[in-house]
């Protein structure tokens, strides 16, 4: 059965596959729950908790019937992704003083970052059509997951990384998969038109978020949570925002758990981003119905660091559905924030230490009340961006001599 595609814009719908429309706007797959049951399927998902070395111990995979149950077992390439913890942590829910907070941790996907839950139905997509050539625009973490699923599905992978303001580390991951690497003077938006305008000539698969069968994928994420909470939403899901897939991942994720009556509400949505690179946040606070790029954005936070996000329309209607809200937050506050969730434990990169930095700023701001729930998703691990630890920690180093005397005065 060949996939169904709907645009996000005019809602026309086309059955071959494709990134945007005719008339430009993105496009998002179509399906049929029709004849699914509930009740069913939640026993269906929880009987593959059980499952190991087979597509269905995938995170993402178990839930195939709601993300691509028109692609073989076969095609599959999987690196049993997903599976990420969901964490309450008293350290992070005293220090902001709200009842009840987790932290769904897609930072231990296994390329570390939530990229992986999307790429690997785009990969399996890309290579039942033909492909052989995978490609994106990155400032990291897009990168390192498509080349490990490239490799993986013994496949090649081309990636463009703007020069300035990208994670080396990232950089390197995605080198050590395999991956021929270019490095251009731009910014990511400038990577995403090229390979729009000429991708399909060059015989290559793109693996942006402007892909719809990536926030197929991407829409496990809120599917786990679900899962892992008893079916039972919490009051409010923050999560960070760069190019705007997550959000839109979160949203259609979210439309097909109440479609199918697995869920009885529909939790709010917090979306923050960093100071320097908050174009979707301007415009929803401003009341504006156009985004206005940033053409040179700034931010520590590297995964954020995007001016012109592709799938902000999408993302709109996911506000609008969910009565959002939105907040920006600075380069220190991200830090301190970030501080909070390493020594809980769990450990980030910066981009997602914006989702408790912003849900802190909104609980002071009283615009999310101490009396509800949240879940911040944390998208990057820890040693991601290590060239902003290091600065950040180096100063906090200490020193003493190897004696009794100067080793105890600081314990």
């Amino acid at each position: 059965m060949q996939l169904k595609f709907i645009c996000c814009d005019c809602h026309v719908g086309q059955a071959g596959f494709d990134y945007r429309c005719s008339c430009g706007g993105l496009l998002e797959v179509v399906h049929d729950f029709k004849h699914l049951d509930a009740d069913h399927l939640k026993i269906l998902f929880h009987h593959r908790l059980s499952d190991r070395m087979n597509p269905y111990a995938s995170g993402v995979w178990r839930y195939k019937e709601l993300i691509y149950p028109e692609l073989p077992e076969s095609d599959i390439i999987t690196k049993y992704e997903g599976n990420t913890g969901l964490y309450a942590s008293n350290l992070i829910q005293q220090s902001l003083g709200i009842r009840k907070v987790w932290l769904k941790a897609q930072s231990e996907n296994p390329s570390g970052s939530f990229k992986d839950n999307g790429m690997t139905v785009a990969v399996s997509h890309g290579r039942s059509l033909g492909y052989r050539r995978f490609t994106c625009t990155s400032t990291g973490n897009t990168s390192s997951s498509l080349a490990m699923y490239a490799a993986l599905g013994e496949c090649n992978s081309y990636v463009l990384v703007p020069n300035e303001q990208i994670s080396i580390n990232k950089v390197l991951q995605t080198m050590a998969y395999g991956a021929k690497v270019i490095g251009f003077d731009g910014t990511y938006d400038d990577g995403i038109r090229f390979y729009e305008k000429h991708g399909r000539e060059l015989g290559m698969y793109i693996c942006n978020s402007v892909n719809p069968l990536r926030i197929e994928g991407q829409k496990s994420i809120i599917y786990e949570i679900a899962q892992g909470l008893n079916w039972e939403m919490p009051d409010w899901i923050v999560i960070p925002g760069g190019a705007l897939s997550n959000l839109s991942a979160l949203g259609k994720g979210l439309n097909d758990l109440r479609q199918l009556g697995l869920i009885n509400k529909i939790p709010r949505v917090a979306l923050i981003q960093a100071e320097g690179a908050s174009p979707f946040h301007r415009m929803i606070s401003r009341g504006e119905s156009e985004i206005v790029p940033i053409p040179r954005p700034s931010t520590i936070a590297s995964a954020l660091n995007i001016g012109n996000p592709p799938s902000w329309r999408k993302a709109r209607q996911v506000m609008k559905q969910t009565e959002g809200i939105t907040c920006s937050v600075s380069d220190e506050e991200i830090m301190e924030a970030k501080t909070l969730i390493d020594r809980s434990g769990i450990g980030c990169e910066p981009a997602s230490a914006a989702t408790v930095a912003g849900l802190r700023k909104l609980l002071a701001e009283k615009r999310i009340d101490k009396n509800e729930t949240a879940v911040c998703i944390l998208t990057g691990n820890l040693l991601k961006d290590t060239d902003v630890l290091r600065e950040y920690q180096m100063s906090r180093l200490l020193y003493a001599d190897l004696t009794l005397e100067s080793v105890g005065k600081w314990l």
